[in-house]
């Protein structure tokens, strides 16, 4: 075949596969998993009524600190404030879509319609308390809750707005009905040590009015298996199918190094500690169970290409994390890559041709 042939079919060829990304019908926007989706609008209803519960305890919602008002972010200081947080990250998490997220990161785990997923719930990220409960009731699953009720700097630190009243607002609102299994004062080994004592004394108090059962165990290997036994019990007959750890409770994390190398995400749990250092996280991990690691929220953003705190907070089903399997965007990719590919070919062939005469 003359070169003249080649080179004309080889540009046709390019212009075709060029035209095809420009007149398929390629949805490269829209939502696709309805899950996810479903989990994201729960959660953006929560933010939606927050505001007014803070309001009726006569907690004025600080614009300055609480960039969309969404009631999610606490003081600086308190009382029941346990250790050092940052504002940016805390606001961060308030985006709706981090429930998408977790669902998705929850089905790659396994997690069916009728499953039980066990949730650690450090009261340091509220928002990530509620994205993880929005998540497991949209895939039709089981909430099982402990939470701790002290927080880091910006977390659920007003003492009349703590996540237990959070909770009880959405419960009242009809958004969400989940009730924690176990509670505990929470921060450092499990009992306030790190807070004021009128913190402590104020948190104590709050759990026992609930009824809720009290976890009071400062020895790391017995508060973990009380975790683990209730969590059991309350998942019967299904059993645990994931593990959410919110935060870094001394009881969830443990004081083994190795847990600070956890990628967040949906994670791979390498090192299991012996008993006497290790936490709800690699307890659950030695059993094979999934576990879906909410820390470092600077990573996470950045893993799943979530924004970092945005302003104003995105529409939920907003962004790539809803596209479905990345479909909508890796057939494009290629049908471009090809056309650039062929037009490469034509072009060198032509120069080649233009060189021999």
């Amino acid at each position: 075949m003359p070169s003249e042939k080649k080179v004309l079919i080889l540009a046709l060829i390019s212009l075709v596969f060029f035209g095809l990304t420009k007149l398929l019908p390629f949805d490269t926007g829209s939502p696709k998993d309805r899950d996810m989706v479903a989990a994201a609008e729960t959660m953006n209803q929560a933010i939606g009524a927050l505001p007014a519960c803070a309001l009726e305890k006569k907690i004025p919602i600080d614009a300055r600190e609480d960039l969309n008002r969404t009631g999610l972010i606490g003081r600086e200081e308190s009382p029941i404030t346990t250790s050092l947080g940052h504002l940016d990250a805390k606001r961060t998490t308030t985006n709706p879509n981090f429930a998408g997220l977790i669902a998705k990161l929850l089905k790659e785990a396994g997690v069916r319609r009728g499953d039980a997923v066990a949730i650690g719930a450090s009261s340091s990220f509220p928002a990530l308390v509620i994205a993880s409960l929005c998540a497991v009731v949209a895939l039709e699953a089981k909430p099982v809750m402990i939470g701790s009720l002290g927080a880091s700097n910006w977390g659920a630190t007003n003492p009349n707005f703590t996540l237990l009243e959070i909770l009880d607002c959405l419960r009242r609102k009809r958004i969400l009905d989940v009730r924690p299994v176990a509670l505990a004062v929470g921060g450092e080994i499990d009992n306030g040590s790190d807070m004021s004592e009128e913190g402590r004394i104020l948190l104590a108090e709050k759990i026992r009015r609930t009824g809720i059962f009290f976890l009071q165990e400062t020895d790391l290997a017995a508060n973990v298996r009380s975790r683990i036994r209730l969590y059991e019990e309350n998942a019967a007959p299904s059993g645990i199918k994931a593990f959410i750890n919110v935060g870094g409770s001394w009881a969830n994390m443990g004081t083994d190094s190795s847990v600070l190398g956890l990628k967040p995400g949906l994670t791979e749990v390498e090192a299991i500690p012996p008993p006497g250092k290790r936490g709800v996280i690699q307890e659950m991990a030695s059993r094979k169970i999934p576990v879906v690691h909410l820390l470092f929220v600077r990573g996470l953003a950045d893993r799943y290409g979530l924004p970092w705190d945005p302003v104003p907070l995105p529409a939920p089903g907003e962004g790539s994390l809803f596209l479905s399997n990345g479909r909508a965007v890796l057939l494009p990719s290629v049908l471009a890559g090809l056309y650039v590919l062929f037009m490469v070919a034509a072009l060198i062939m032509f120069g080649r041709r233009r060189t021999a005469i």
